[in-house]
């Protein structure tokens, strides 16, 4: 029992307080402490409690005075005790705990007292790396326990180190520009540890150290890290953030982009000495893209064949540079496709490949894989060879090019009449074409953003789109009806049908699109309704696409009459691993597609904008922004007249892309 007299210790704030006992009640002490204040404390709160009884006598003022004094000379005492020596006598004995009295004589000889015990004590809460204070007894911690406490301190006064010395850093930051070679190692730590917080938030592995970081800098909005970012030159004014969360890899490993080096040693002379490869070189393929096109992966012929048209549709054999295990087949795994923005690309492949020895560039020597289809004149399909060859584009056209040269190019005229022959084939088994134009975003020099809408459905383009959609069937059927595993696109059937044939109508075509159903990817051969065939795959791409390559390569084994590449099993892998890498990237290139739109945005606020009604309910209107084609949603106004497929105008009230947020208002 605490009887009145004892000098007693307890903590507070974990800082210990000295005081003397004035009163001892069932469960409390009444305390005057080193502060001269009179405490209530109870019992289980006291630390240390002194042998020697004290004399009451003097007033508080003088009470409170001797304990200060106490606590001065405990407090030098301390600097005498080396807790790791004691651990280092103590370890490797039999017990674990020790009372506080026998380890002050261990430390001080068989003299110590009230002082040298408290001394101890305050060393072992001040360090606990090798002893723990547990209900009036000091615990040894074993070999491990300390390791792993080290390095916690260690971690832990790091971090004390990073938060003070960012306070001057950002400081500095904030008043002018840098760049990573004006950093020290630790100030680039900083910026590491602030990226990966503006990125992850609470996610981030050392989120409360950045929380504390930017507190203590009054940097607390939530963009602050972006700006600071940005001025340290670690991102760029438009850094694509949804990229950065998604982890999707941008740099090829040093391995793949070796084994780039080395296919474009190998040189084209190979191929010729490939007795299964067909020299197709007497053709005059044509390209059909875009004009900043750099990545070519199909090229067309046609030739008459006794009254009918034997239409080449060659695709760059990616298979016979990339094969399964290699680093290239590996980063195309782990990437899934390629990835188009408004301000740039990342491929699939390293350009080496994709835009080198892959890309079907004019008058270069290219391997391929060449679909010869026999058509008749009503675009039946007659017969179908798939081999590995080699051709050399003769011609590399645009769409606009393909667009003016209808009438004046004979093989031109021919694709433009067996287009329109297939596609009036795909429209009777119950296809849906939906024309959409396609959205293009531009970003000038300044960093202004243009917004302008092409045509989807140009000859040109449904020239290309026809003969790929083509081959793609055929590759399914092929591939298929010879009981090979294999990767398939399949489509359920429509329920709610509101277009039908060339139906080019903006209105009836969005109102299609929300009710289509989910499009499936599986190892099961399945009809596909929104294009009309009973078989589909997609091969045609495969310097741009996982799924592309794989087939291609069960293609070439089914051709060259070897063992599948890939079995079934590999087959599912395949699906899990698209499944996986297509989601991340599709939720990447969304979000990028409205930041540049809200970027758009951001510049005409207050402006009006043309939008399309396109259903209107009790709680929410639904429209399409005509100059952009962004889906958006408005409350019903009253005395407004709303009804489906008309055009009104909408405000753009606010528009913040840092923010994802874009508001609307009714316009006049």
């Amino acid at each position: 029992m605490i009887i009145a007299g004892k000098l007693i210790e307890y903590l507070d704030g974990g800082r210990f307080v000295c005081a003397m006992v004035m009163e001892s009640q069932q469960k409390r002490l009444r305390l005057i402490n080193q502060n001269g204040r009179e405490v209530l404390l109870p019992l289980s709160r006291v630390v240390h409690c002194s042998e020697q009884t004290h004399s009451l006598a003097a007033d508080n003022e003088l009470l409170a005075r001797k304990l200060r004094d106490t606590t001065e000379k405990r407090r030098i005492l301390m600097e005498t005790v080396d807790l790791r020596e004691i651990w280092e006598l103590v370890v490797e004995g039999q017990s674990r705990v020790y009372t506080p009295d026998f380890l002050a004589e261990l430390t001080f000889g068989a003299t110590a007292d009230d002082d040298h015990v408290s001394a101890l004590l305050r060393c072992v809460f001040e360090d606990r790396l090798f002893f723990k204070f547990k209900e009036g007894q000091i615990l040894v911690n074993d070999p491990e326990k300390v390791e792993q406490l080290h390095l916690q301190q260690e971690k832990e006064n790091k971090k004390a180190q990073l938060i003070a010395a960012a306070g001057g850093f950002l400081a500095r930051l904030h008043q002018a520009a840098a760049t990573a070679e004006d950093f020290s190692p630790t100030e680039l730590e900083i910026l590491d540890l602030l990226r990966d917080y503006y990125l992850f938030a609470g996610e981030a592995k050392e989120a409360e150290t950045a929380q504390k970081i930017l507190k203590e800098a009054g940097l607390q909005r939530p963009h602050d890290p972006f700006h600071l970012l940005v001025k340290a030159g670690v991102w760029s004014a438009n850094e694509n953030i949804p990229l950065l969360r998604q982890g999707l890899p941008v740099n090829f490993s040093l391995a793949a982009r070796q084994q780039a080096e080395l296919i474009l040693r190998r040189g084209q002379d190979e191929l010729f000495a490939d007795p299964g490869r067909v020299d197709l070189t007497h053709l005059q393929p044509i390209t059909i893209d875009g004009p900043t096109t750099l990545d070519f992966d199909d090229a067309l012929t046609v030739e008459k064949e006794n009254g009918n048209y034997l239409v080449g549709i060659h695709i760059s054999d990616v298979a016979h540079y990339v094969r399964p295990g290699d680093p290239l087949f590996l980063e195309a795994m782990h990437r899934g496709t390629s990835i188009y923005f408004p301000e740039g690309q990342i491929p699939m492949l390293p350009r080496h490949l994709s835009q080198g020895i892959c890309s079907l560039i004019q008058d270069e020597t290219r391997a391929t894989m060449s679909f010869m289809v026999l058509l008749s004149p009503e675009g039946e399909v007659l017969r179908v060879r798939i081999l590995p060859s080699i051709i050399r584009v003769k011609r590399r056209l645009t769409y606009d090019e393909v667009d003016r040269m209808l009438d004046s190019d004979e093989e031109i005229r021919i694709l433009d009449m067996l287009r329109r022959k297939l596609r009036q084939r795909r429209l009777a088994a119950g296809a849906l074409l939906l024309p959409f134009p396609d959205v293009n975003i531009f970003i000038d020099h300044q960093g202004k953003v243009h917004v302008s809408l092409v045509k989807s459905d140009t000859p040109a383009r449904t020239i290309v789109s026809e003969m790929m959609i083509l081959a793609n069937a055929e590759a399914a059927k092929f591939v298929a009806d010879r009981m090979v595993p294999g990767l398939y696109r399949s489509q359920p059937p429509l329920q709610h049908r509101l277009v039908h044939g060339e139906d080019d109508d903006l209105f009836q075509n969005t109102l299609q699109r929300k009710s289509l159903p989910r499009g499936e990817l599986s190892t099961e051969a399945k009809s596909h309704s929104g294009l009309g065939v009973s078989h589909y795959t997609t091969v045609t791409s495969p310097i741009r696409r996982l799924l592309d390559l794989v087939m291609q390569h069960q293609l070439n084994s089914i051709v060259r009459r070897r063992v599948p590449t890939f079995n079934a099993e590999m087959c599912k892998d395949f699906i899990s691993v698209l499944s996986r890498t297509l989601t991340a990237v599709q939720i990447v290139r969304q979000q990028r597609q409205r930041y540049w739109l809200l970027k758009y945005l951001a510049d005409r606020q207050g402006q009006s904008l043309d939008a399309l009604v396109i259903q209107v309910g009790p709680k929410r209107v639904n429209l399409l922004l005509t100059d952009i084609l962004m889906d958006i949603d408005l409350p019903p106004v009253g005395g407004k007249n709303l009804s489906p497929n008309k055009t009104v105008k909408v405000l753009v009230a606010k528009a913040d892309p840092l923010d994802n947020v874009v508001r609307f208002e009714w316009g006049a």
